[in-house]
């Protein structure tokens, strides 16, 4: 109970909601597609043992999806988490010889999954519900494989862009 003037307005009851869960998901692409899309299972959380098993799928992958590709190089876009950061992450990617293009941190601007890709799943994803996690997931799934190669080499094309425009700048933060 509170104390309030005849006058005073009415209180206004607010309706609790659950928060919406989150589920932690994985994507690797070039520019002809993804390439890997995976999602970790609740409660489970991503280190260096675990990054290493997401990179030993993505080499099957790319052996499987694009043949060649391997022996011509990788070049990964990884930030500094520790997961990527990690000596156990650094001597896998050394024994295949892939490389790391350097991405500066706290630089979403740089980075294109999360300019070209988040923000197009996050209006594709805008006002849905799901019933439980899977329908989530193969929703996310379907979309990125539903995704016309322009999408994706565009993608590309505009990082080097975003990269020139920092350059120029030097170095200060890129938007579009």
């Amino acid at each position: 109970m509170t104390w309030k003037h005849p006058s005073s307005p009415i209180a206004k009851k607010f309706k609790a909601m659950r928060p919406a869960k989150k589920i932690m998901g994985t994507v690797f692409w070039d520019s002809r597609g993804v390439l890997l899309f995976e999602t970790l299972q609740p409660g489970e959380t991503i280190n260096a043992a675990r990054y290493c098993q997401t990179l030993d799928k993505l080499r099957e992958a790319i052996r499987r999806k694009q043949p060649g590709q391997l022996t011509n190089g990788v070049i990964l876009q990884h930030d500094n988490a520790t997961p990527h950061t990690a000596r156990v992450t650094q001597g896998w990617l050394e024994k295949y010889g892939w490389a790391i293009l350097p991405h500066p941190p706290d630089s979403p601007d740089l980075a294109p999954s999360d300019y070209h890709i988040l923000g197009p799943l996050k209006r594709e994803l805008a006002g849905k519900r799901f019933d439980d996690d899977e329908e989530f997931v193969d929703h996310v799934r379907n979309w990125l494989q539903n995704l016309d190669g322009s999408f994706f080499r565009e993608g590309i094309y505009s990082m080097v862009r975003r990269w020139q425009k920092c350059v120029d700048r030097l170095g200060c933060y890129v938007e579009k």
